[in-house]
């Protein structure tokens, strides 16, 4: 089939600028096949090349003892004792959810399973954050409804816990949602695989699934805003089988155990491209491929359909050529396609081959290591004005408000959806500060959680990065972990703007700070930009996941609050307005400016926590609705009433950092507050268990009257 001419339509169709067509003319000293423009258009757009982003994010801390990994493979790798490793990555699937959410949904979650599994890590959990427009706006109970089937239908089938999350509401999300899929496995830390290829004239084997039409373009469309062509994007969403990706898994570890893999990548964003590029840009090697050995579940695909197709479930491996006949074995037991598709060279060329005719011939290394970078103009978002009056609210009344929002009710119907005790490890499932796994087969656990307050960092980039980190953190240090390191998801609008590219470096900046303090480094990453539609673009919302390490059963904080036990709050409260969720739901006011980060103070405070944790009975953070939101999720979850001895607003409602809530007998809060008093950091007994009323002062609430609107309100809305 001959290739189309190329046309100024199709170069700009592509995604690519007239310098950098001008950039490829001059590497090539040609015009380019119509393959080739595909091949450049999808290793060079912004979802894979990351080229307005990797100055800046080349400043954040990657490394640290604990480190096995850092950004640059599949996933990074953490040492966590014993000769074992956690293998964890956070990645969006923003633009694919939009457009067809159920199936968007589900293979962001397929994709970053595989990115695990391909480092040869089992994997053990699951954590997703969702973002969408305001709860009324026409597309969203689709979307909601959508994405979070295509999480759990592929999780579910997969068989792997989801064990936490975030979902939140917010205009700025109406015409672009954000799908953010978080996963860990466990691995031996002395057996992980990884990307490079070595050897020349080794084979290059596919595995997995054939390949079909689905999902051609899908990394140049997640490099661009949306308009009202979206429909006509459709075709570029992938379709996932969880099943398939099961078995992909089952025979990826099994083949791992044989010793017959030098170098494996998942095929993810631009599929077979990406893949080959990849192994041999980190390998200094050249790859010749012939696409007629590709199994293909379509008739007549062109070189270009295959170079760029997205069909999920697939893997590339460069291979020991002598172990050739035992892999195969492996994957026809599992009735999966294992086929010899090319080979490694010592050329620098990335050599497509169909039917013996050549589709391309490029420079391999001018794909990847030498692609675009940009140095983008930028412009630091300006100092927010303070809040300059402090609104006042009945406590209750306040509380309500929260409690029927959306954003912070319940998420049990979305979280009930999951399967949570898949595997039987899951010590702590979602509803309550960060997710437990058990170490299969070991005494020790692993802590997940996933956070950011997007308003922060719209008001605030460098604040709101350094909480995004300080909250996971606190989640973290709540349930008795140590926090160990982080994944990051950069949530931004079109980086060719100035003020989007200032949010995008504050942000970092502020990330940089904090898990620097907090011995918490970046081990791995997602950058997704251009979540726009029609130019209005999304808040800035960099997702953080973090994992924690419990050393033994015992040292989890669990949750054990009875009758009695009284009511402790770490941290100092000035009673911090500005950007809080009072002020959003209550007076629909979105001024002020973040809460100030004492990254001291976290880590006093997290110490603290740690050092003293045989006598809590039960503890949480305190962020979004303050000391009251906090305070009502403690009461619910053990079923009990509370007292608290302050009425007023700002103490109630602030969103002042750095702040625990602990539950504790009356014996151990003494001993809190000496240990407390000797270790310099604020801890003051605010209230007590017992009774069935919320009280704050003297305004009081049934809690069975909080409870029945906290659990129903998000279903109310959705179901």
């Amino acid at each position: 089939m001959a290739e189309p001419e190329l046309t100024a339509e199709i170069i700009k169709a592509h995604g690519l600028s007239d310098d950098e067509y001008a950039k490829i003319l001059d590497i090539i000293g040609r015009v380019p096949t119509f393959t080739e423009l595909g091949i450049f258009s999808a290793m060079w757009n912004e979802h894979c090349s990351y080229k307005s982003s990797k100055k800046w994010l080349r400043t954040l801390p990657t490394t640290g003892p604990q480190v096995i990994c850092g950004p640059g493979e599949n996933a990074g790798v953490v040492d966590i004792g014993d000769g074992q490793a956690v293998v964890f990555k956070m990645e969006s699937h923003n633009h694919p959810s939009y457009i067809e959410p159920y199936q968007g949904a589900a293979t962001g979650v397929g994709g970053i399973l595989r990115d695990v599994f391909t480092m040869g890590a089992r994997p053990i959990a699951a954590m997703n954050s969702l973002s969408f427009g305001a709860p009324d706006h026409r597309k969203t109970r689709q979307l909601v409804h959508g994405v979070v089937a295509g999480v759990g239908g592929y999780g579910n089938c997969f068989g792997v816990p989801t064990v936490g999350g975030e979902v939140r509401f917010d205009p700025a999300y109406n015409g672009n949602c954000l799908v953010n899929a978080f996963a860990a496995g466990l691995a031996d830390a002395n057996k992980i695989f990884y990307s490079a290829a070595s050897g020349v004239g080794m084979p290059v084997v596919y595995l997995g699934a054939k390949t079909g039409r689905d999902g051609v373009g899908g990394a140049t469309m997640a490099s661009a805003e949306f308009d009202d062509s979206i429909e006509e994007k459709r075709p570029t969403v992938q379709v996932g089988d969880p099943f398939t990706e099961k078995r992909l898994m089952e025979a990826t570890l099994e083949l791992m155990a044989t010793g017959a893999v030098i170098s494996i990548q998942d095929m993810g964003a631009a599929g077979l491209t990406c893949s080959a590029v990849e192994m041999g840009d980190k390998g200094d090697l050249g790859v010749m491929l012939d696409l007629e050995k590709v199994p293909t579940r379509e008739v007549n695909m062109t070189a270009y359909e295959m170079m760029l197709s997205e069909s999920q479930e697939r893997m590339l491996m460069v291979l020991r050529p002598e172990l050739e006949s035992q892999a195969k074995a492996v994957f026809d037991k599992w009735d999966l396609d294992f086929a010899i598709v090319g080979e490694t060279i010592a050329e620098d060329r990335f050599v497509i081959r169909l039917n013996g005719e050549i589709k391309a011939d490029l420079p391999l290394k001018a794909l990847s290591g030498t692609a675009p970078e940009y140095d983008r103009p930028w412009i630091e978002t300006p100092a927010a004005i303070p809040l300059t009056d402090s609104p006042e609210v009945d406590p209750v009344d306040g509380l309500r408000a929260l409690l029927s929002s959306p954003n912070y009710a319940s998420k049990s119907w979305v979280y009930e959806q999951y399967d949570t005790m898949v595997m039987a490890d899951t010590v702590r499932t979602p509803g309550f500060g960060a997710g437990i796994v058990r170490v299969h087969g070991t005494g020790k656990s692993l802590a997940f959680t996933s956070d950011v307050t997007p308003r922060y960092v719209f008001a605030n980039p460098f604040e709101g990065g350094k909480q995004a980190v300080a909250e996971a953190y606190r989640n973290l240090i709540a349930v008795g972990a140590t926090p160990l390191a982080t994944t990051d998801n950069l949530n931004f609008g079109n980086p060719e703007k100035p003020q989007i590219m200032g949010q995008l470096v504050g942000a970092i900046k502020g990330i940089g700070e904090a898990v620097s303090a907090l011995d918490m480094p970046i081990v791995s990453g997602n950058v997704s930009l251009y979540n726009e539609t029609d130019g209005a673009a999304i808040l800035p919302t960099p997702t953080i996941g973090a994992v924690g390490l419990i050393a033994q059963q015992s040292d989890i904080i669990g949750f054990d609050v009875r009758d009695g036990h009284e009511l402790l709050l770490l941290g100092e409260t000035k009673g911090h307005l500005g950007q809080s969720a009072l002020l959003v739901e209550v007076f629909q006011r979105r001024d002020g400016d973040a809460p100030h980060i004492d990254l001291a103070a976290e880590a006093l405070h997290g110490k603290f926590i740690r050092a003293n944790r045989t006598h809590i009975a039960a503890c949480t953070d305190l962020g979004d609705g303050g000391l009251a939101l906090a305070a009502f999720e403690m009461a619910e979850h053990a079923g009990i009433g509370l007292s608290i001895d302050i009425e007023d607003t700002a103490q109630l409602f602030g969103e002042d950092q750095a702040r625990y809530l602990i539950a504790a007998p009356e014996h151990a809060a003494q001993a809190l507050l000496a240990a407390a008093k000797d270790a310099g950091v604020p801890l003051t007994k605010i209230g007590v268990f017992g009774n069935d009323k919320l009280s704050f002062g003297d305004h009081s609430v049934p809690l069975s009257e909080l409870i029945t609107l906290y659990r129903g309100s998000f279903a109310k809305i959705f179901a």
